[in-house]
């Protein structure tokens, strides 16, 4: 038995009844019109937003790597010169200590030099000083053993001063020979 594909009321299985196709085609229409007067554009707008957004982002990212990279530079820049015045200062310390070690030892030396003049010449005072001394004392000596030699008393100073400083010139002249 074949059944007919028109079965009952003659309306066929594979076609929906043309109320149907009218009612869902208005529908379409409605939600199509819907759809491209309010919901697409609302998404085109937040679509451009994020796309804005996106693109702004990536602008501002590279605004910042640029502006980064600068100050890079300049720190490098402040940096070698900061070193560069750094070596130029510590030159100038080493010279101006070099400076300061030569005036000091050039008054170390000054100083010593005047200690030593100062030291020599109260030496020659010292030695002037007992060479008087020993010289009234060898003639007060010599005129005593004179004296006791002799058997007269040499009461004349200035004969003796005389005769004890020509005996002193005698031995003064027999030592430098």
């Amino acid at each position: 038995m074949l059944v007919s594909a028109e079965g009952s009321g003659g309306a066929s299985l594979l076609l929906p009844p043309l109320a149907e196709i009218i009612v869902g085609v208005l529908a379409f229409g409605v939600i199509l019109f819907i759809l491209t007067k309010f919901v697409f554009p609302r998404m085109e707008q937040m679509y451009q937003a994020r796309v804005d957004a996106i693109e702004g982002g990536i602008k501002r990212a590279e605004a910042a790597q640029a502006e980064a990279n600068e100050l890079l530079e300049q720190y490098k820049t402040q940096l070698a010169e900061a070193r560069t015045e750094a070596a130029r200062i510590r030159d100038e310390a080493r010279a101006d200590a070099e400076g300061i070690r030569q005036d000091v030892l050039a008054k170390a030396r000054e100083e010593s030099d005047r200690i030593i003049a100062a030291g020599t010449e109260q030496l020659a005072a010292q030695r002037e000083a007992i060479v008087r001394e020993l010289r009234s004392e060898v003639g007060t000596l010599a005129v005593d053993l004179a004296s006791k030699i002799v058997g007269e008393a040499l009461a004349d100073e200035a004969r003796t001063r005389g005769t004890v400083e020509r005996f002193i010139a005698d031995l003064d002249t027999a030592g430098q020979r």
